[in-house]
C-alpha cells in the first residue's frame, strides 16, 4: 500500500515512520532542510524512538517537496499539518488542512483522506459537504512531545471517526505498525471523534490546572505541597499521575485545544471550560508575583522548552511568566541551547552557563534539572517530582 503523509512534525513524522515499517510512505513537507534530514535518516525533532527508528530500522520512507510525487497513486493521504488557534477568529486556522484536501481533489481524488491535525468540532462533515466526491475521515492523535513514536508504538487507544471498511483498514494499518497488542479500537461518527480529541486534552489541562492551584494554595499558606498531593493521589479514583506542579500547561496542544473547545461551547451552558483557560493565566500571574516579590535585579530563565527531552518551546508556560516579569521592568536573560539567535523576544540569550548563573539573581525553571542542583538556593521552580 502507498501512503502519503502531509507534514513532518511530531504527528506526521511519527505516523510516517510507524507505517513505513510495512508500507511505502512518502512524507511531504515545505522545508527542504527537514526533507533532506529525513532522507539522510536523521531526525529533525528531538524524540528518542524516532531518532532510533530512522537510524536503525529498515523503513520504506521517502521525504519530498514534490506534491505530485506524494499524492500520486496514494491509497491513503494522512494530513498532519499545523492548525493553530486564531484568537481573533476564535477558531482553529484550518487553512493548511483545507489546502491539502483541495490538492487531493485535484491530484488523486480516489485516495482516502485521514485528518490527524486537530480541528474544530464539525469540521469533517463540513468538508464532506464541500467535497462530496472525496472520502474524508478524522482520526485523532494522542501523543506526547518527545514521545511521539513511542505513543504510536504503544497507543492508549485508536479512534477512527467513521464506520466503514476504509476506517477499519486504516485502524489495521496503525495496529500493524504498533508493538502493543490488544489495542482498544473505537469507531465513532466523525464529529464525536473530533470531540474526543478536544475533551481529552481539555481534561488533561484541567488536571494540570487543579494541581497547580493546589500548589498555589500550599505555597501561600506555607504548607507542604508534596505531602498534600501524595495524600490526594492515594485515592485510586484520582491516582498518582499527571500531578506535578508547573508554571501552567503549554506546548503544541493544550492551550489551543482548550480555547477551541471553549469556543465550541458558544450557546451551551458551562463553567468549567472557562475556568480551565482562566486558571492557566492566573497560575502564570501567581508565579510571576512570587518571583517579583524576591526583588531581583535580573531574572534568569533556564530552558524554555515545555518539558524534558523536547526541543519545542512554542506556547511554553515559562514564556508567559517572562512577559509578566519584564512588564514590571525587570530584565530577563535566557539560557536555552535550542536557540541559535542572540535574543529571544527582547531577552538576551546567554550561552555560557557560569555567566548565566553569575548574572541572574533568581533563576526560573519550569522543570528542575540536575545542572541546577549546586545553585538550587537561587532557583525558583515548582517541580516537586522531577517528571513532566
Amino acid at each position: 500500500m502507498k501512503i502519503a503523509v502531509i507534514g513532518t512534525g511530531y504527528v506526521g513524522l511519527s505516523n510516517a515512520v510507524l507505517l513505513s515499517q510495512h508500507h511505502e510512505v512518502v512524507a511531504l513537507d515545505i522545508l527542504k532542510e527537514k526533507v533532506d534530514l529525513i532522507n539522510d535518516r536523521k531526525c529533525p525533532i528531538i524524540d528518542y524512538e524516532l531518532e532510533t527508528y530512522l537510524a536503525q530500522k529498515v523503513l520504506r520512507l521517502k521525504a519530498t517537496l514534490d506534491k505530485e510525487e506524494a499524492y500520486r497513486n496514494a491509497d491513503f493521504v494522512i494530513i498532519a499539518t499545523p492548525t493553530n488557534y486564531d484568537p481573533k477568529l476564535n477558531y482553529f486556522d484550518t487553512s493548511s488542512v483545507d489546502g491539502v484536501i483541495q490538492d487531493v481533489e485535484k491530484l488523486n481524488a480516489d485516495a482516502t483522506i485521514v485528518i490527524k491535525s486537530t480541528i474544530p468540532v464539525g469540521y469533517t462533515l463540513e468538508q464532506r459537504k464541500k467535497h462530496p466526491s472525496l472520502k474524508i475521515i478524522f482520526s485523532p492523535e494522542f501523543l506526547r512531545e518527545g514521545k511521539a513514536l513511542y505513543d504510536n508504538l504503544y497507543p492508549s487507544r485508536i479512534v477512527v471517526g467513521e464506520h466503514s471498511q476504509d476506517a477499519e483498514t486504516y485502524a489495521n494499518l496503525l495496529e500493524e505498525g504498533a508493538i502493543k497488542k490488544d489495542i482498544p479500537i473505537l469507531y465513532t461518527n466523525p464529529t464525536e471523534a473530533e470531540a474526543i480529541k478536544l475533551f481529552s486534552n481539555t481534561y488533561l489541562a484541567l488536571r494540570v490546572a487543579f494541581f497547580n492551584e493546589l500548589d498555589t494554595y500550599a505555597e501561600i499558606r506555607g504548607l507542604d505541597t508534596r505531602e498534600i498531593i501524595e495524600g490526594v493521589g492515594l485515592d485510586p479514583r484520582i491516582g498518582n499521575y499527571y500531578n506535578n506542579p508547573s508554571f501552567g500547561y503549554g506546548g503544541y496542544c493544550l492551550p489551543k485545544d482548550t480555547k477551541q473547545l471553549l469556543a465550541n461551547y458558544k450557546d451551551v451552558p458551562q463553567n468549567i471550560m472557562t475556568a480551565i483557560v482562566d486558571a492557566n493565566r492566573t497560575r502564570k500571574d501567581h508565579i510571576a508575583d512570587m518571583i517579583i516579590a524576591k526583588n531581583p535585579k535580573v531574572v534568569g530563565s533556564y530552558r524554555l522548552v515545555m518539558k524534558s527531552n523536547s526541543d519545542n518551546f512554542r506556547q511554553s508556560s515559562i514564556q508567559g511568566v517572562m512577559k509578566r516579569i519584564k512588564a514590571k521592568g525587570i530584565p530577563v536573560v535566557v539560557f536555552e541551547p535550542a536557540i541559535i539567535e542572540a535574543e529571544f523576544y527582547g531577552s538576551k540569550v546567554i550561552r555560557d552557563f557560569e555567566e548565566f548563573i553569575r548574572i541572574s539573581d533568581v533563576i526560573v525553571s519550569n522543570r528542575f534539572y540536575k545542572e541546577l542542583e549546586e545553585i538550587k538556593g537561587k532557583v525558583y521552580s515548582r517541580d516537586l517530582f522531577g517528571r513532566d
